[in-house]
């Protein structure tokens, strides 16, 4: 198992590298995040072992209990969405927050991330197929929830997520993707310096050579590097 997961932590590295060439890119602006939900934390540290730096999660009652077991120069990120009953934990626990879609959240998580002395990097999670099942912001929202993190003091917001629909063709999630990006670089015309969004989190392990193409800056790959998902 530990062999078979740094085999296919190099496969995917190799499939980053290659589809930020062909975008004109390098790979080196693409931070892997190796999703380890519904994993235990034996495998976890295998993944680590074998170089995975960024670990990303669902569920924050999941983290609280494989977080602590993991040892290495880590980044947690939670990439579920996040309920209020669980903003102290989610910042207890996480490093970067891909889920905040709601402008109430905002100072909640400021005021405990300044209580427990963090600064979580933060993106905002857009959503763009307009599914019952899927979190995320309207676009139409994004304006006031960006106006309430920017007059925060201990939150660090870098970007936007989005989760699309799952279809059989890769491709077809393309035009989610740039859609991402062309609202990334929309909002970007009235922000500069540090209040330029730069990372752009979005593709998973059947479609993150499309989000690259299309200018992901994370992609959330857990399938591919760890196999199929454990059931509860």
């Amino acid at each position: 198992m530990p062999e078979q997961i740094r085999e296919q932590l190099e496969l995917v590295r190799e499939q980053i590298a290659r589809a930020a060439e062909r975008a004109g890119r390098s790979a080196d602006e693409i931070t892997l995040i190796a999703v380890s939900k519904t994993f235990d934390a034996e495998t976890v540290q295998q993944a680590v072992t074998a170089g995975a730096q960024d670990l990303g999660e669902n569920r924050v009652q999941e983290a609280i209990s494989k977080v602590p077991l993991v040892t290495g120069n880590v980044r947690w990120h939670l990439i579920g969405s996040l309920q209020s009953n669980k903003a102290r934990n989610a910042v207890t626990t996480f490093d970067v927050i891909h889920t905040i879609d709601r402008r109430d959240l905002v100072p909640r998580l400021d005021r405990i991330a300044g209580e427990l002395g963090r600064q979580p990097r933060v993106l905002v999670q857009v959503d763009l197929s307009h599914e019952p099942t899927k979190s995320g912001a309207d676009e139409a929202d994004l304006p006031a929830i960006l106006e309430a993190l920017d007059a925060t003091q201990h939150l660090q917001l870098i970007g936007l997520m989005t989760l699309p629909p799952l279809f059989d063709s890769p491709e077809q999630t393309r035009p989610y993707f740039r859609r991402l990006r062309e609202i990334r670089d929309q909002l970007n015309l009235s922000r500069s310096g540090p209040k330029t969004l730069t990372e752009l989190s979005m593709g998973m392990s059947h479609d993150f050579e499309v989000a690259i193409e299309e200018g992901a800056t994370m992609v959330r790959v857990g399938t591919a590097i760890f196999g199929s998902r454990l059931k509860k």
